[in-house]
């Protein structure tokens, strides 16, 4: 073999080297990028002038443990103590033109099953508590009325405000049984602006 030739192969061979150095660097590199763990960001576009706090758009409200003998006071029709609960919206936008303002009052709607107890309250569901109902109060201490929009609140242009509400348990009346046992009652809510 002669010098070139040689000369070449070792050439080769310490490009092969690099090649071999550089190969193993990146996949160091790629390795040291390994995910620990994943976030998903989810929501939605909705055509309204505030929108909805993420802190309050899906929320559970703990009514708490509450004794059969609290709700059987006053002829089965005793109460839990109220419990906050709050829609917050944010960054409202009140559009004017000319003379007229638009969309600067929001109603609530709660949709959920009626109470056989209480047609304008929530049934007990999710468990097997019975003979109570779940009532809803507007900030104003006037009853929501389920599957009925509130009265409306108004809101100014930039504001965040908060939609207020308590939620009761309530016994179902007289000669109903209340019976013990866990519940889990959904409702919705539905913004309408005017």
């Amino acid at each position: 073999m002669s010098n070139l030739t040689l000369l070449n192969i070792r050439k080769k061979m310490k490009l092969n080297k690099i090649m071999m150095a550089v190969v193993l660097s990146l996949s160091t590199v790629s390795a040291a990028q390994a995910a620990d763990g994943k976030i998903t960001f989810t929501g939605s576009i909705i055509d309204a002038p505030c929108s909805i706090s993420a802190n309050t758009i899906d929320q559970t409200i703990e009514l708490g443990a509450i004794s059969n003998a609290a709700l059987s006071a006053n002829g089965n029709t005793g109460e839990s103590t109220p419990r906050p609960v709050k829609i917050s919206l944010e960054n409202c936008v009140v559009t004017t033109t000319g003379a007229v303002t638009t969309a600067d009052k929001v109603q609530v709607k709660f949709m959920g099953t009626p109470s056989t107890y209480d047609n304008d309250s929530l049934a007990l569901s999710g468990g097997l508590a019975s003979g109570a109902y779940i009532v809803l109060t507007g900030n104003d201490g006037n009853k929501v009325l389920l599957n009925t929009p509130t009265s409306p609140q108004q809101f100014v242009n930039g504001a965040s405000p908060d939609l207020t509400f308590t939620a009761r348990l309530k016994g179902g009346g007289a000669g109903i049984v209340i019976k013990p046992g866990s519940f889990a009652v959904p409702v919705e809510f539905q913004l309408s602006y005017l």
